[in-house]
């Protein structure tokens, strides 16, 4: 009867697919580009069975990969999305009203760094001075009202900075690591910490200061698009500029780019995985439950993430943080039990 009903389950997912003979024969994913790199490592090594076609891996960014998970089912649309950002409840309405449900898997940490050519100026900075750089809008002098950002140079922020101008290279609103960046740094770091920042926000009916989350658009913030490595290209062709990706670019560019430290704390990591660098996030991959059983490799796909991301697994060796031994369990076991995200977990 199980067998006869699990068939049935499976015919019937192949009808939702819209196909009558058969389903897209790999796995299909796209999303954040610092989760790609590792996704890539992870897909590479599934294609090596000769049984499984190595699932194909596309970069977009977070907000690309969550909505394109969440679209719909069928083979037009992709089986995991990749996020360096969480979902958000409006992100799963989507899902929920096209009928998708999802599960989640935290897969890693990364951390979030601002870099230089080694030819340019050690940036060292706190969180909230780089917030205050780089939000659109700042007290003005009297500390009255919002105006648009008017710091040209480092300098003109504290004296000891730089003294060039502020030119920073980053990705763009579909973006994980912006989405990330904006939140910890503008917001947590500067507006809900300056004092006068953090009066004008409760002013402007803003007080958890969501509203500095907005980059500078007068050219000293400047978007570059999704592939990082261009991002690390532009750094070395101009040394007095500085960038923002992932903490596996600077890894893997450490011959000629330098990360900018932070409060004192380099991002190395040692110091990401213990905590003491402050700017990180956490890495997700979000699995469609309407394509595991028809689409070939999925299950493998995620069984071969838990191979690879310990502590001298080859993922960790590429520059992505590992979580501990008690969130690995925790996340290969919703691997297997595949738990349906619902709002409530979000919340956590």
């Amino acid at each position: 009867m199980e067998v006869k009903m699990k068939k049935a389950a499976m015919l019937l997912a192949c009808i939702v697919m819209g196909s009558t003979s058969f389903a897209r024969d790999y796995v299909s994913m796209k999303g954040s580009s610092t989760v790609f790199p590792f996704a890539t490592i992870v897909a590479e090594q599934v294609g090596k069975n000769p049984s499984i076609k190595t699932p194909v891996v596309e970069s977009g960014g977070s907000s690309v990969g969550k909505k394109g998970v969440c679209e719909g089912t069928g083979t037009q649309f992709v089986d995991i999305g990749n996020a360096s950002s969480r979902m958000k409840k409006k992100e799963l309405a989507y899902c929920e009203k096209n009928n998708v449900k999802l599960t989640e898997v935290k897969v890693g940490y990364d951390g979030i760094v601002v870099a230089n050519s080694k030819k340019g100026e050690l940036l060292q900075i706190s969180r909230a001075d780089l917030g205050l750089a780089l939000t659109a809008e700042v007290p003005s002098q009297d500390g009255k009202k919002w105006v648009p950002n008017y710091y040209k140079k480092w300098s003109d922020i504290k004296p000891l900075l730089p003294d060039v101008p502020i030119k920073v290279y980053g990705p763009p609103t579909t973006s994980g690591t912006r989405a990330s960046f904006a939140e910890i740094i503008n917001q947590k770091s500067y507006c809900k910490k300056d004092p006068i920042a953090k009066k004008l926000s409760k002013k402007r009916g803003d007080p958890k200061g969501k509203k500095c989350r907005a980059m500078r658009t007068d050219g000293a913030y400047v978007e570059a698009g999704e592939q990082d490595n261009l991002i690390v290209q532009k750094l070395i062709e101009d040394p007095n500029a500085y960038g923002i990706f992932g903490f596996s670019y600077l890894d893997q560019n450490s011959d000629k780019i330098q990360g900018a430290v932070l409060d004192g704390v380099s991002p190395t990591f040692k110091d990401i995985a213990s905590g003491k660098y402050k700017a990180s996030r956490a890495l997700y991959f979000y699995v469609k439950h309407s394509h595991l059983d028809v689409v070939p490799g999925i299950k493998d796909y995620m069984n071969e993430w838990t191979k690879h991301w310990g502590e001298d697994g080859m993922l960790a060796e590429a520059g992505m943080i590992p979580m501990s031994s008690d969130e690995r369990a925790k996340y290969q076991k919703a691997m297997t039990e595949l738990p349906v995200l619902v709002a409530d977990d979000l919340k956590k």
